[in-house]
């Protein structure tokens, strides 16, 4: 299948990170280059970009797509989380902006073989990066039960996450659940038939174990800080989130880049000596026009958040 995504928030995005023609910028989520391509065309002749996926799909669609900007483009197989570290194996020590889309693209939802969806039978897998050992369908046959209540109530923000907890360890230990479909059914019996709906029933969960197999909040949170130190003064980080717990993560980590003062509010001066790194440019996040959410139902979620580097 052709690697097919249509990037959110796009002009938005770029246009965020008041693009320096002759900069250097760090695109940490490639994907199909939808985003990277805007911002390359952009650039004068010295600029640069640097790619970061740890899809190989991804990074063999994005290569093919910004092809016609030969050296000024740098694409590296990793994690954003190493941002820092692939920015000083490349001799880079400070970049003009960074962005992120996160979450899931929708080549690797319309992909069954990717075992991201829960609308078609496929083997149970939602690695975002094949190389890494565990799937899905090992964390739902070995997780105990508290564990998997506890990924689903945090992470899927599922009131019947205990019930599907339940229902899991249930069924496996009749056969072991190896593909979507028959996970979808298990959490489909899980929940109420009255309760049934807002969406498929099997949403939440489903994104609940994505984001615990590869450790999305995880890494999101332990990247911003150490990203923000990679700006150059003036430069900005932009994010675009899909779901509330990504976009609680980026709009407090930003707050606190902004605004570290630990003193009491009463103190006439600050006595702690942290001191603000920046700005929130965006005060409310940016979301997508309504033009734009009906040309794509996968951007209705969407939010871009931005901080400026002082």
């Amino acid at each position: 299948m052709e690697f097919q995504h249509t990037s959110v928030l796009l002009h938005e995005t770029i246009d965020s990170l008041n693009v320096n023609p002759d900069g250097i910028y760090v695109d940490g989520t490639l994907g199909g280059g939808g985003h990277a391509y805007e911002l390359c065309s952009r650039l004068r002749k010295d600029g640069r970009l640097i790619g970061i996926d740890q899809d190989e799909d991804a990074i063999a669609a994005a290569s093919k797509r910004l092809q016609g900007f030969g050296e000024q483009v740098t694409i590296v197989k990793s994690n954003y989380v190493r941002t820092p570290e692939i920015l000083a194996e490349l001799g880079i020590e400070k970049v003009d902006g960074i962005y992120l889309d996160l979450g899931v693209s929708s080549y690797q939802l319309d992909t069954p073989e990717r075992g991201f969806t829960y609308r078609e039978d496929a083997p149970l897998d939602m690695r975002m990066d094949r190389q890494q050992v565990q799937t899905a369908a090992d964390m739902v046959n070995t997780c105990t039960e508290m564990e998997l209540y506890r990924i689903i109530r945090d992470y899927g923000e599922d009131k019947f996450a205990k019930n599907i907890a339940k229902h899991i360890v249930k069924r496996r230990r009749e056969r072991p659940i190896r593909t979507t479909g028959e996970l979808a059914e298990v959490i489909k019996a899980a929940i109420p038939a009255k309760f049934r709906v807002n969406g498929h029933p099997a949403k939440q969960t489903f994104q609940a174990i994505r984001i615990e197999l590869n450790g999305e909040l995880r890494v999101l949170t332990n990247s911003l800080d150490e990203m923000i130190g990679c700006l150059k003064p003036g430069g900005r980080l932009a994010v675009i989130t899909f779901h509330s717990l990504e976009d609680r993560i980026v709009k407090n980590k930003f707050r606190e880049n902004a605004n570290p003062c630990t003193c009491p509010p009463d103190f006439p001066v600050c006595v702690c000596g942290k001191r603000s790194r920046g700005r929130v440019v965006t005060r409310k996040p940016v979301i997508p026009s309504a033009k734009e959410e009906e040309e794509n139902k996968r951007a209705k979620s969407a939010k871009l958040r931005v901080f400026e580097r002082l």
